[in-house]
């Protein structure tokens, strides 16, 4: 097998974002954009000679041609090992776990997250460290570096290796290993939760609506719920994971999991409903009648945890992102533990779980987690809820009624804008920027603004600092609006506003957001003025 090094030049566009390096299916698919990021993540680490590596990523469109370019230069590169899931499938977390279970020196994921797949649609790319999390700022920019002066990458000439085989093969040198995706991931099932407890729950006739969206955490719930759990048959719905999704938008929120809603809030309604993502790291969660904002879902879990074996001596301490809501703080505070707020992004977790400083974490973006492995994971959060539903016997909607009431119940929405022009979002952004030295004290739509800043983060552990992580303004009363442009889109920007409302009033715990969000979302856009610099009237999606 003949090992060539091809000639090349830098690629514009290769510099990394929150989660790797996400574009559009057809840029992966040029001439050499592939093989440049993929030479400059090894070159970028310090080579792979002699290491082993975790290969896997959500069954999106051009996952099996894109692993089979990856295995050959990984063997062109001198790598001893690659273990990738069965068909090239391989969940986020899934992936995380196998990293740390193997002591791989790290792994490469192909995933474009809750982004929609096919030819036309998005592909991603990302390198998990040895922690099996997300690659450090400081590794990301080693590997970016790479991108601007590669001039060529290493690549061997061979047949396909056969994902769908179980077992080893060779390519050169370097040993391929095919795995069950699915069973290292549910053995850490095991050990974390209660599974006769919740399986003694299916039996007594509890009902449940899994929607897969047609992704990756398909085989993992079919085979935990229904196979491992007792869950009925068809428990698990569009759990097939399919190139394009089933042409749809694999994010789970109310907006693009409208079937699930609409089930949820109709009288046949199951006890508890569920959706996950493309590569399986979020998480959707709704009662009959009662949807759950992730944020929200972070704080019951906190409060609840230890109901599961893994949590029963109690939490080190808790983080979430900056955008997430102050509800998981409250409860925090109640069970006299830390709660850490963190730039958006998963990676910031990875310090402080490795630390010993969080177990659990979350963010707004129905992402949740412990440390259990260096992702969000999205089929254990909701095997957390069965268990914690299972030893409460009490529905989602008293469960939340319940926090509410001891805690107070943070209101919450985010609006999103999505391609945006880049140069009018820049500067909306940088014109509210320019307002926040002298916004403290002032009176807007009634609200006074208690501060405001620009978010940014020292880290704790390794002492990193990182700047322009959000801007913050919070108001008397308990209400907060957080600005943002996102860095998980593919083209245009996504500007992100989150809008929070603090209620204590007994009697006002059960009221809409969009009521109860009224005045904090008119004095956030007035503030922003981001009408007139966008031209946008109306966001793309509210959740």
């Amino acid at each position: 097998m003949p090992m060539q090094n091809v000639r090349t030049t830098p690629i514009d566009g290769q510099k990394p974002g929150t989660s790797g390096l996400r574009k559009k299916t057809a840029v992966f698919k040029r001439p050499h954009f592939l093989e440049n990021y993929v030479q400059s993540i090894f070159d970028g680490i310090g080579g792979v000679e002699g290491k082993d590596l975790v290969v896997g990523g959500d069954g999106r469109f051009f996952n099996d041609d894109a692993i089979q370019i990856i295995l050959r230069m990984a063997a062109a590169n001198g790598a001893a090992k690659c273990i990738v899931g069965q068909g090239g499938i391989l969940s986020t977390p899934a992936a995380s776990h196998l990293i740390r279970l193997r002591k791989a020196s790290g792994g490469l994921i192909l995933s474009a997250s809750h982004n929609p797949g096919g030819p036309d649609a998005d592909f991603g790319l990302k390198y998990n460290g040895p922690n099996g999390g997300p690659a450090s700022e400081s590794v990301t920019d080693k590997i970016f570096a790479c991108t601007t002066k590669i001039d060529f990458y290493k690549i061997i000439a061979s047949d396909n290796i056969d994902l769908d085989q179980i077992g080893t093969q060779r390519l050169s040198d370097m040993t391929v290993e095919i795995v069950d995706p699915v069973a290292d991931y549910a053995a850490l099932m095991k050990t974390i939760v209660d599974f006769d407890k919740i399986s003694a729950l299916f039996a007594g006739g509890f009902t449940m609506c899994f929607d897969a969206m047609h992704a990756v955490t398909g085989p993992y719930a079919t085979a935990i719920l229904e196979g491992e759990l007792g869950a009925p048959a068809g428990t698990v719905i569009n759990g097939t994971p399919s190139p394009d999704f089933g042409g749809g938008h694999p994010d789970p929120n109310p907006i693009w999991a409208k079937d699930l809603m609409d089930r949820m809030y109709s009288k046949a309604a199951p006890d508890f409903g569920v959706a996950s993502d493309g590569d399986g790291d979020r998480n959707m969660i709704v009662g009959k009648g009662a949807y759950v904002t992730p944020s929200d879902s972070l704080a019951l879990l906190t409060a609840k945890a230890h109901l599961a074996p893994a949590y029963k001596d109690g939490l080190a301490g808790v983080a979430r992102s900056m955008p997430t809501s102050r509800a998981v703080d409250r409860v925090a505070a109640s069970l006299g533990i830390d709660c850490f707020e963190t730039p958006t992004g998963w990676k910031f977790f990875g310090n402080l779980l490795d630390a010993g400083k969080v177990t659990l974490c979350g963010e707004e973006s129905a992402g949740t987690g412990s440390d259990h492995v260096r992702e969000k994971d999205g089929l254990w959060a909701v095997l957390l809820w069965l268990n914690i539903l299972a030893e409460t016997g009490k529905s989602v909607a008293d469960l939340m009624a319940d926090l509410w009431a001891e805690h107070g119940r943070c209101y919450y929405s985010r609006l999103d804008y999505e391609d945006v022009d880049s140069d009018k979002a820049a500067a909306m952004m940088d014109k509210l920027r320019g307002k926040l030295a002298s916004l403290g004290g002032t009176s807007v739509h009634g609200l006074t603004v208690e501060a405001a800043d620009e978010f940014a983060y020292l880290d704790p552990v390794d002492g990193s600092e990182s700047k322009g992580q959000g801007i913050r303004i919070a108001f008397e009363g308990g209400a907060r609006a957080v600005f943002r442009l996102s860095g998980t889109g593919t083209q245009g920007a996504t500007i992100r506003i989150y809008l929070e409302q603090l209620e204590t009033d007994p009697a006002r715990l059960q009221e809409t957001p969009e009521a109860m969000l009224e005045t904090v979302r008119t004095t956030a856009l007035g503030l922003s003025d981001l009408t007139a610099m966008t031209g946008r009237t109306e966001p793309d999606v509210i959740t």
